[in-house]
């Protein structure tokens, strides 16, 4: 009797090990999804830094972390596939790069935690109801655009601005709320609007041509569907000789004159803090949306000036904060 309990023991433990090492593989490794609304520089900043800040917090791809990542490519409808499938796997956070997909995301708060990057107005996106305490497990790091900051500048540059054209997509909640803004800069001073919206990038090129025949300048927000036809709008604006003032200090870089604001790398860097923020166990509401106002950069494409044929204003020459994209 002895002999055979010692035996079952033996087999009970036997089983228990192997168990444990067939879980053990498993155990340790945070599942993290990604849904990034389209390809263009701004996004794919944010997404790099997001990866190499991750990284640098210790999270390594194929030790303790899994990534899922999709891009929805600008579709909404393929958005809420990407969604669907995300609830299927039952990652431990998602990630919502742009206001579009952290929309579409926002269903999945129900049961897991939902972080944003570069949703301008979360508050207008229905993402949450308060900056200070998110109330819907949603939080994460807005990309306010300044505005105001950025058409004192043109101003600035060119005291005699009669005319400012904007072209965005009405389809999105953060360019609605940019343009706006601008708006009522302009009603401020005295300033006429040309408005033309987009929903693809197929009708980029038309809508900028308009808009450069009766402009003095041109203006988008960090408008997604613009960003990713920069290559059209800024060179039909450098075309007629007219400055294209922008959102993001990426779309500088793909060719717009100027823009004042933050690096979307920085959005990128805070992004990875707070999804680790939420890993560790820090409750959503304890985080709040990160709001980008301190520590302002007025970003200058250098060829773009050049070929508008514009010398910058001493004090922005002077400005500190200038930074000169090569």
């Amino acid at each position: 009797m002895k002999k055979l309990l010692k035996s079952l023991l033996c087999a009970v433990l036997l089983t228990t090990l192997l168990v444990g090492c067939g879980n053990q593989t498993n155990q340790g490794v945070t599942k993290v999804a990604v849904i990034q609304l389209v390809d263009h520089t701004s996004l794919n900043t944010i997404k790099k830094a997001f990866d190499e800040q991750m990284q640098a917090l210790g999270y390594k791809e194929g030790e303790n972390v899994e990534y899922i990542f999709a891009n929805a490519n600008g579709d909404n409808n393929t958005a809420s596939s990407i969604v669907q499938d995300f609830k299927g796997k039952s990652p431990d956070v998602v990630v919502a790069i742009a206001t579009p997909v952290a929309q579409a995301s926002a269903p999945l708060a129900k049961d897991m935690p939902v972080v944003f990057a570069a949703v301008t107005d979360p508050i207008t996106a229905k993402l949450t109801t308060t900056l200070e305490k998110p109330d819907k497990n949603i939080t994460g790091t807005s990309d306010e655009v300044q505005v105001d900051k950025i058409l004192e500048r043109a101003l600035e540059i060119d005291p005699d601005m009669k005319t400012l054209g904007v072209i965005y997509n009405k389809g999105e909640t953060n360019s609605v709320t940019n343009i706006q803004k601008a708006k009522d800069f302009a009603l401020k001073h005295n300033i006429k609007i040309e408005e033309v919206t987009i929903t693809s990038l197929n009708e980029a090129q038309s809508a900028i041509n308009v808009l450069t025949q009766k402009c003095d300048a041109v203006f988008s927000p960090n408008d997604n569907t613009v960003a990713s036809a920069m290559n059209v709008v800024a060179t039909a604006c450098k075309k007629a000789k007219i400055p294209f003032y922008v959102g993001a200090d990426s779309m500088v870089q793909d060719g717009g004159f100027l823009s004042v604001g933050i690096t979307y790398d920085d959005l990128g860097k805070e992004t990875a803090n707070m999804v680790d923020q939420v890993l560790k166990g820090t409750d959503v509401s304890n985080i709040p949306v990160k709001v980008f106002k301190d520590n302002l950069k007025i970003f200058v494409n250098e060829k773009t000036m050049k070929e508008l044929g514009i010398e910058l204003p001493k004090n922005i020459q002077d400005d500190e904060a200038l930074i000169i994209m090569k």
